[in-house]
């Protein structure tokens, strides 16, 4: 084990033989089953489980050692752009790459990717037959995230992987993906988000999110509000670790995400990049951030149809400052859904200046605001937008395009992905482990 801060043990992967428990194999359908049964777990942060989990895949040789460079990132918004452009540019310098994101779109398998390829639905069935068996009497149970988080370290063993390209799941000090050791830190910049686990204050939240900052690991934060800023500087201080804060935006080749904080997001990962000492060229970084897909942040899915997975006050407002840039002074047709526990009057207010009316769709996610309320804040807000209530995602977007307005889909990457599976005619997320 490598000792990084305190008492705490950061995973390093050095493994010594101990048999792993048996078991039946699982294929992938019930494997999803499984996963998905320990929601029931919630969240719990803290590193106990995941640091004993990478120990005894480790100790079974089920995750060999690996030198590979680590890329660690932790943010409010564009943490998922981040790390997709990370991947990107250094799948175009030639090196073999892991990413694991978080949530996934249409299929579970979005969320680990080595080389731009999905983990294979046999990977993650016997990946998660393999972490069943191993923790089945632990107490406490390991939890949703911290499974999928050493299949995916798993997975890039496996792969043998050169680069890996870690997106925390909430917050960061306590986040499973915090028991890895890190070459770089990068932090995206922080808003209010998650206030549940997090904290009310931005304060609050900038500590969480910078304790992914690691004794002497280089640092490299987007730019931040004041109170972040001072909490980031603090716990670099604190950490004896180089800290770069990134405040140009890159300009010199295009870039395939549309938006002009795509700019800033492109030149903080360069910057990560030189921290790291990854070998990058200017040909590798054109091709790459050139290149790169990352479905729904303002993706075009015709000439006059956006999805975009805003989800909180902040990144709702950088998507209407989007729209103003692609559309003028054009207003959206706006299809609109909300997770329950998130700022709903906020995201309301932020997107009410670029729409002309609002169609409230019934989703399938459990966790979504229900339209009715969404209806009573769209009323209530000065000027008061007009809005229907739909029965499904389906009659929302035949009414949306039966209209002249450009549409906008937008409110949660959980919807995102639920338009995404109903365009393309595959099933969604939810569904998979139903079939």
């Amino acid at each position: 084990m490598n000792r990084a801060g305190g008492s705490r043990a950061r995973w390093t992967g050095k493994p010594v033989r101990v048999g792993a428990s048996g078991g039946a194999a699982i294929n992938y359908r019930d494997a999803l089953s499984w996963l998905y049964s320990l929601q029931r777990f919630g969240i719990k942060l803290g590193l106990e489980n995941i640091e004993r989990l990478l120990d005894e895949l480790s100790k079974s040789d089920l995750l060999q050692a690996a030198p590979w460079k680590v890329i660690h990132v932790a943010g409010t918004n564009g943490k998922g752009s981040v790390c997709a452009m990370v991947d990107s540019i250094c799948r175009a310098q030639g090196y073999r790459t892991g990413l694991f994101t978080s949530p996934h779109l249409v299929t579970f398998r979005e969320r680990i990717r080595v080389n731009g390829e999905m983990i294979s639905e046999e990977a993650v069935a016997d990946g998660l037959t393999t972490i069943r068996n191993l923790v089945a009497n632990w107490d406490p149970h390991p939890t949703f995230f911290e499974v999928v988080t050493g299949l995916a370290l798993k997975h890039f063993s496996d792969t043998k992987v050169e680069i890996v390209i870690l997106e925390t799941g909430l917050g960061g000090r306590l986040d499973a993906t915090s028991a890895i050791q890190s070459d770089v830190s990068v932090i995206t910049p922080i808003d209010f988000d998650h206030e549940k686990w997090l904290g009310k204050t931005i304060s609050e939240i900038a500590t969480e999110k910078a304790g992914i900052i690691k004794p002497g690991v280089p640092v490299v934060s987007a730019c931040q509000r004041a109170a972040p800023e001072e909490v980031i500087r603090a716990r670099a201080a604190k950490c004896e670790a180089p800290l770069q804060f990134v405040t140009k935006p890159y300009e010199e080749t295009p870039i395939a995400l549309t938006g002009s904080y795509q700019k800033q997001n492109a030149a903080l990962v360069i910057a990560a990049l030189r921290a790291a000492k990854i070998d990058i060229d200017s040909s590798a970084i054109s091709q790459g951030l050139s290149g790169i897909e990352w479905p729904a942040r303002f993706q075009r899915w015709d000439e006059r149809t956006i999805i975009d997975g805003a989800h909180n006050p902040a990144a709702a407002g950088k998507l209407a400052e989007t729209w103003h840039e692609i559309f003028g002074d054009r207003r959206a047709t706006l299809i609109l859904a909300i997770l329950a526990d998130k700022d709903l009057r906020a995201i309301c207010e932020a997107l009410a200046p670029i729409s002309e009316f609002v169609l409230l769709p019934k989703i399938r996610s459990e966790r979504a605001a229900p339209p009715e309320e969404l209806a009573k804040i769209l009323a209530e807000i000065t000027p008061p937008l007009p809005y229907s209530i739909i029965p499904t995602v389906g009659e929302a977007l035949a009414l949306a395009q039966a209209k002249p307005n450009p549409i906008l889909i937008t409110g949660s990457l959980h919807f995102a992905g639920e338009v995404l599976a109903h365009l393309s005619g595959e099933p969604a997320a939810f569904e998979e482990c139903a079939q």
